[in-house]
């Protein structure tokens, strides 16, 4: 098992943009937040990442300074900020929903928290000009929110954040909202945008896809803490725990009596869809490949894809995941009820918690 250094690097203590040191929060008996210990470096794309009521929401709310820490501190650039104000703190939040004023033209909403600082007009007319040319909406200025589709609304509030040059921009489910193609469209906009910026972003999603596409390291939280932190390669490949494994992407779980038949060692272990090939039972498997014979149950078409739930012989099922380039698709989604064989790579099965 890799240690945390060799998973995720060592972030430096002069290179820190935010530090969380034993970060508890309750709220009446309920512990949403249970000591979380955290470094994230100046310029990283880190998404916290999990179910709802996981705590990663009510971590970056603690960040922003709108909820205060039960116990534990909250250090950015190394200063401690556990009891400043927000509007103290050298950070600014975007949100799901935008909230951009619709009385007010997109240029005077980029501009409107260097109002309340009391930058003079000059001045924040040019700042939210740059800032509006950095999210690529030049000559949108005089225009209404109204106006606007959902992805130019979200670039709209990137702005008024960024506006303010702020050493850490904290991210609340920001596309959220959008519907499936733009939010796609977003998350590779919003990657380039913060390479382009350089400032440390922490983003927090539910979507496994959002986060492996944008960051740099992904947490994933489960009941107020963190259960694996580790860039996204690491967090697929090698889950640490049946929660990672399950969450991160979909994937196959082997334990016991079943582990033993068709792996020949006891354990709990995971290996991916994706990894997996299927056969006619009757072809002859590669030698030194695991295999599994089985009956298909189900057959999903999934576009690029083709999925198939197999009832392994051994007992419990996997899914494989076919992708559609090669071969006919038709005959995929006629496989279901078929006697098959299935065989992947030993080194694609991954032991979970520590086992050899």
């Amino acid at each position: 098992m890799k240690t945390l250094d060799e998973q995720v690097g060592t972030v430096t203590a002069d290179a820190t943009a935010v530090s969380l040191r034993g970060l508890r929060k309750t709220f009446g008996d309920i512990t949403a937040v249970d000591g979380i210990d955290l470094d994230l470096a100046e310029g990283e794309f880190f998404s916290m990442l999990g179910p709802s009521g996981s705590g990663k929401t009510t971590v970056l709310r603690m960040i922003a300074g709108f909820e205060v820490p039960t116990a534990g501190r909250i250090l950015l650039g190394g200063v401690d900020v556990t009891d400043q104000a927000p509007y103290a703190r050298d950070v600014n939040t975007v949100f799901q929903d935008y909230a951009l004023f619709p009385h007010m033209s997109v240029l005077q909403n980029v501009e409107y928290g260097l109002r309340v600082k009391g930058v003079d007009r000059r001045s924040r007319r040019t700042r939210a000009v740059e800032a509006l040319s950095t999210v690529r909406l030049e000559g949108y200025g005089d225009r209404r929110p109204s106006q606007l589709s959902g992805g130019q609304r979200q670039r709209v509030a990137l702005a008024r954040a960024l506006v303010n040059r702020p050493k850490v921009l904290l991210l609340d489910e920001p596309l959220g909202a959008l519907d499936l193609k733009l939010r796609r469209e977003m998350q590779l906009e919003l990657k380039a945008l913060q390479r382009d910026v350089g400032i440390t972003f922490v983003f927090v999603t539910h979507d496994q896809e959002e986060a492996l596409t944008m960051s740099d390291r992904i947490a994933v939280f489960n009941g107020g803490r963190i259960e694996q932190l580790a860039v996204p390669a690491e967090l697929y490949e090698h889950p640490a725990s049946a929660f990672v494994a399950g969450f991160v992407g979909t994937s196959n779980l082997l334990e016991g009596e079943i582990a033993a038949t068709i792996l020949g060692t006891s354990g709990l272990f995971t290996v991916r869809p994706e990894k997996i090939q299927l056969q006619l039972r009757d072809a002859v498997a590669e030698p030194g490949l695991c295999t599994a014979t089985g009956v298909v149950r189900e057959v999903v078409y999934l576009g690029s894809a083709t999925q198939c739930v197999v009832d392994l012989d051994a007992g419990g099922s996997l899914i494989v995941l076919q992708q559609n380039a090669q071969g006919s698709v038709q005959d995929k989604l006629e496989l279901r009820g078929a006697q098959v064989r299935l065989t992947w790579h030993r080194e694609h099965t991954v032991a979970i918690g520590g086992q050899p």
